[in-house]
C-alpha cells in the first residue's frame, strides 16, 4: 500500500497537527526523504513529536520506517525522468508527456482501495437516486464525459454547473441518499466545496474525486479518491482523473449490465433515427 493510501485510510482520526505533517508528506515527498524529523517538524508548523506520531500511527517503524517508504516510491517516480534525460534528443516533450502521463494513470488507480470503489459503484448504480456530478473549471471535460456516460447507464443524472446560484439550486434539491460526485484538484473552486459541504448536511453522500486524502472535498464524502494530476507543462494533469472516471462508469455498466444494455439500444436507435452521428 502506497504511503498516500495509507494517509488516506487514517485520515479521520489525524489529529490537527499530524495532519499538517500528512500535508508535508502529501505535498513534498523529497521533504520526507532527504529531511530530518525535525526539518519536517519546521515544514509542517508542527512538534517533532507528532512527526514520529504521525508515523507510529501510520504502521511505520517510526520516522525512518516512514521515510523509507517515501524514499521506495520516490525511487520508483524518479526512474523515469532519469532514464529520458540519457535519451539523445535534448527536448522530448512527448517522451517527457507520457511517462508523466503513465505515471499519473499508474499512481491514481494503484491507489485505489477496494473497499472505497465498491462503495462508490454501490452508490453510483441505485436507480432510485439522483446523482449530481459537480466539478472545477480546471477538471469540467473530465465531469461532462462522466455524467453523459453515465447518464447513458442510469436515469436520473445531471452535470451541475454554470453560477453558484444554479450549483447552489441543484443542491438545494437534493433529496437524503440522493449522490453528489464532486470532482477538483487544488486550488479548490468554492462553488465545488459549498456544493460537497451542503449535500452532507442535506443529507445526501458524496463521491470526492480530488488530489490528497487530506483534500477539504474528501472530509465527510462516502468515498474519496486521491488522484495524481502532476502535469508534464505548466498545467495540472487530468488523465489520472479521467482513467478513475473511466473505471466507475465500466464498473457500473457491469452492475448494471440488463437495464444498462437496454437503455443504450434506445440511445443507439435514436442516434441512427436521427442521423446524428456519421461512421
Amino acid at each position: 500500500m502506497s504511503v498516500a493510501s495509507t494517509i488516506e485510510q487514517y485520515r479521520d482520526v489525524l489529529g490537527p497537527a499530524e495532519r499538517r505533517v500528512a500535508a508535508v508528506v502529501l505535498a513534498d515527498a523529497e521533504a520526507i526523504a532527504f529531511g530530518t524529523v525535525a526539518s519536517v517538524a519546521t515544514a509542517s508548523g508542527a512538534s517533532g513529536a507528532s512527526v514520529v506520531r504521525l508515523a507510529t500511527r501510520l504502521g511505520y517503524d517510526g520516522f525512518v520506517g516512514l521515510q523509507s517508504a517515501v524514499q521506495a516510491e520516490l525511487a520508483t517516480r524518479l526512474r523515469p525522468a532519469a532514464e529520458r534525460i540519457r535519451q539523445p534528443a535534448a527536448v522530448d516533450v512527448v517522451g517527457r508527456t507520457l511517462a508523466t502521463e503513465l505515471d499519473n494513470v499508474h499512481r491514481t488507480l494503484d491507489a485505489v482501495q477496494p473497499r472505497t470503489f465498491s462503495t462508490a459503484v454501490r452508490l453510483l448504480a441505485t436507480r432510485s437516486s439522483t446523482v449530481a456530478v459537480v466539478s472545477g473549471e480546471a477538471s469540467v471535460g473530465v465531469a461532462t464525459m462522466f455524467a453523459g456516460e453515465l447518464a447513458m447507464l442510469r436515469p436520473r443524472v445531471s452535470l451541475v454547473s454554470g453560477s453558484e446560484v444554479a450549483t447552489a439550486r441543484a443542491v438545494g434539491l437534493l433529496e437524503p441518499a440522493d449522490v453528489v460526485v464532486a470532482l477538483d484538484v487544488r486550488r479548490y473552486d468554492r462553488a465545488v466545496l459549498a456544493a460537497a459541504d451542503e449535500a452532507v448536511r442535506r443529507g445526501a453522500v458524496v463521491i470526492a474525486v480530488t488530489d490528497s486524502p487530506l483534500s477539504p472535498l474528501a472530509d465527510g464524502a462516502a468515498a474519496a479518491f486521491a488522484v495524481a494530476a502532476e502535469g508534464a507543462g505548466p498545467f495540472d494533469s487530468h488523465v489520472g482523473m479521467l482513467a478513475l472516471a473511466n473505471a466507475l462508469v465500466t464498473a457500473v455498466a457491469a452492475r448494471l449490465r440488463a437495464g444498462a444494455t437496454a437503455r443504450l439500444d434506445r440511445v443507439e436507435a435514436a442516434w441512427r433515427m436521427s442521423g446524428a452521428l456519421v461512421d
